[in-house]
């Protein structure tokens, strides 16, 4: 059975890339570090852990530098992680099934089960996204300056595959200093790609086009900048999307939270009208709680809190639980419904507001 090689490209990571490689250093991994010009001591950290560290000359394309990686892998198979990106502990017995597993799926793309962690409105948050690690270097590589996506080689659609990784993942907490900072970085290299990609007139590469319209949205809603959200996000979904991709979901609820933040409140009643594309998912059902909610439709508010509830999956922690029952606690306390409210708060189990609203009744 063959190793797995894994890929991390790091710079200026000394404040976290020791973690990400100390949950490595028990798995029987070739690990590969690429260093993109660190002015600290990522890359004596990371020697620590492997010899086999390179530089690459940074050429603002990260996916440049993560092809650099994969082509220094003497496996095929490849696990690429940030260096802010955590493996949870894993049995041995399951990693040998799981190394057997990726041999039989070799012409497809394995995902990680990703758990993001960050702080917004001084709580902490927690939301999980399924993405693409686990693949043939033979078959795959990586494509786009940033945000960048593994591509099949030859061009082609693939299949992926659920594999039993967790990562934890702590690149979202951050100041918002450092989130529009970050945020200014990404949009410059963003707006570089996408005019490149909008002079093609290869109709292929062309389709990337609402992807990067979509990153370009979410990095000014990154910098509260809600209206210019609002723009790309409209442009994005302008084309004809598979409903079904996460990365479509995702600008749909943005989109939606974008208009609500920039006081679009009215305008946010349209998402009615996409409403059964999207009502298989709790995070949209939520937003349409919120959005009833903030135009004052109480019952109709209600009713979707309720429908979120009763999924069993949501990609934001609590979406489908505690959060929606605790805006329906705050609408039914608002409308002097007490006992209502009691019993709404009462659901969200620990949730801090909630505990506080019951002292409060």
């Amino acid at each position: 059975m063959q190793k797995i090689s894994v890929c991390m490209i790091a710079k200026n990571a000394e404040h976290h890339i020791k973690k990400a490689l100390e949950a490595l250093k028990d798995y029987p991994v070739e690990l590969i570090v690429v260093d993109t010009g660190s002015t600290d001591a990522t890359r004596n950290i990371a020697e620590k852990y492997t010899k086999f560290v390179y530089d690459f000359p940074w050429c603002d394309d990260f996916s440049a530098a993560k092809n650099f990686a994969l082509k220094k892998a003497s496996g095929d198979m490849v696990l690429v992680l940030d260096s802010d990106e955590y493996m949870e502990p894993f049995e041995e017995k399951k990693w040998q099934e799981f190394l057997g597993e990726i041999e039989k799926q070799k012409g497809k793309v394995g995902r990680v089960l990703r758990k993001n962690y960050y702080t917004e409105d001084q709580e902490k948050r927690e939301n999980s996204e399924w993405i693409n690690r686990v693949f043939s270097k033979e078959l795959f590589h990586y494509e786009g300056r940033i945000h960048e996506q593994v591509q099949a080689k030859n061009g082609e659609k693939y299949e992926t595959y659920r594999t039993p990784l967790v990562m934890t993942h702590s690149g979202y907490d951050l100041s918002e200093e450092e989130k529009k900072a970050k945020a200014k970085r990404n949009l410059a290299l963003l707006q570089k790609e996408l005019t490149e990609i909008e002079k093609e007139e290869d109709a292929v590469k062309r389709t990337k086009e609402p992807y990067l319209l979509y990153q370009i949205g979410k990095s000014y809603f990154w910098m509260k900048d809600y209206e210019n959200a609002c723009i790309y996000f409209d442009r994005g979904l302008s084309f004809d999307l598979d409903e079904r991709s996460e990365y479509v979901l995702d600008m749909v609820e943005s989109y939606g939270y974008a208009l609500l933040n920039s006081g679009k409140i009215k305008e946010a009643l349209s998402f009615t009208g996409i409403y059964d594309a999207f009502s298989y998912s709790a995070d949209f059902l939520f937003l349409m709680g919120f959005i009833y909610m903030k135009n004052a439709m109480f019952a109709e508010a209600v009713q979707e809190f309720e429908k979120a509830a009763l999924k069993p999956e949501a990609k934001m922690t609590g979406v489908n639980s505690y959060l929606a029952y605790y805006n329906i606690g705050v609408i039914y306390e608002c409308l002097g419904k007490t006992k209502e409210a009691r019993t709404a708060y009462e659901k969200c189990g620990t949730y801090a507001k909630a505990r506080e609203r019951l002292l409060q009744l």
